[in-house]
C-alpha cells in the first residue's frame, strides 16, 4: 500500500489511520523512546498533587486559639502552594510547548521516512523559541474565546488550527502566518480532523484499560495517523501549484 518508498497518504479518515499504522510499525521503537520522553518532559507537572487537608484548617480562622505557629504555618503552605502553581503555570506556557511541537515534528520525518532527529525535542529551546511559544499561546488563546462562545465554535477552531504546530516547526513561519495556514489547509477536513480526535479518545481510553503496555502503542499511533493527515494534505494542498509549474 505504498507509492515507490513513500506512504499511500490521502487526507481521509481511514487513510491517516491506516498510513499511521505503517509509520508505527516500521518505526515502532524510534517512536516508542519519543512517546516516552514526551511523557516525562512534557508532563511532570500532572503528578503534583497538591490538596490541604481538613486539619490544616482545624481552629483556623473562625475559631483560632491564638497559636501563632498554626497560623505561620497555614500562611507557610498558602505561599508554598502559589509558588508551585506559578511554576506549573510557566512550565506548561514556557516549556511544554517546545517539547510538545518537536515530537510533533519528529512524527512527520517517521512519515517522510526521515530518520528521527530527536535533537528536535529540545532544538526549539535556542532555535524558533518565540514563534513555537506565541504560536501555542495564540492557539489557546482562540480556541478559549471560542469555547466561552457556545462551546462548538471553539471545537471547530480547534480543528481548523490542528496544523499549527507541525506548520510552525516544518515551515518555519511566524505564528499569525502559521494560524493562517493552518486555517487554509484544514479547509474540506475539518469534519476528518473531528472525528479523528474522537476516535482517538477511545484509542487512548482503551490504551489506559491495558496499562502502560497499551497506552504507548495507542499514543504512537495516534500521533502517527495525525502526522499522517498533515503530510497527505500537505501534498494535497501542493498538487495543484506542482501541475501549473509543469503546464
Amino acid at each position: 500500500m505504498e507509492n515507490g518508498n513513500q506512504y499511500k497518504l490521502l487526507p481521509t479518515f481511514g487513510d491517516a489511520f491506516g498510513a499511521g499504522w505503517r509509520v508505527m510499525s516500521d518505526n515502532f521503537l524510534r517512536l516508542l523512546l519519543v512517546v516516552f520522553v514526551l511523557i516525562i518532559l512534557a508532563g511532570p507537572m500532572h503528578g503534583i498533587d497538591f490538596k490541604l487537608d481538613e486539619s490544616n484548617f482545624r481552629g483556623f480562622p473562625w475559631k483560632w486559639d491564638g497559636n501563632w505557629h498554626e497560623l505561620f504555618g497555614l500562611a507557610s503552605l498558602g505561599v508554598f502552594a502559589l509558588f508551585i502553581g506559578f511554576i506549573a503555570l510557566l512550565y506548561t506556557f514556557l516549556a511544554r510547548p517546545v517539547v510538545e511541537y518537536g515530537g510533533k515534528m519528529i512524527f512527520v520525518q517517521a512519515v517522510r521516512k526521515i530518520k528521527p532527529d530527536f535533537e528536535l525535542l529540545i532544538r526549539g529551546f535556542w532555535e524558533n523559541y518565540l514563534h513555537i511559544i506565541l504560536a501555542n499561546l495564540m492557539v489557546f488563546a482562540l480556541v478559549v474565546l471560542g469555547l466561552f462562545a457556545l462551546i462548538v465554535p471553539g471545537i471547530i477552531i480547534g480543528c481548523r488550527l490542528a496544523f499549527t504546530a507541525y506548520i510552525v516547526m516544518d515551515k518555519k513561519l511566524d505564528p499569525i502566518e502559521a494560524v493562517e495556514l493552518s486555517w487554509k489547509l484544514t479547509k474540506g477536513h475539518g469534519w476528518t480532523i473531528f472525528l479523528m480526535g474522537f476516535v482517538s479518545f477511545f484509542i487512548l481510553m482503551g490504551g489506559l484499560i491495558l496499562m502502560l503496555v497499551g497506552i504507548l502503542p495507542a499514543l504512537i499511533w495516534v500521533k502517527s495517523s495525525f502526522a499522517s493527515l498533515y503530510q497527505s494534505v500537505l501534498l494535497e494542498k501542493e498538487k495543484p501549484a506542482e501541475a501549473a509549474v509543469a503546464a
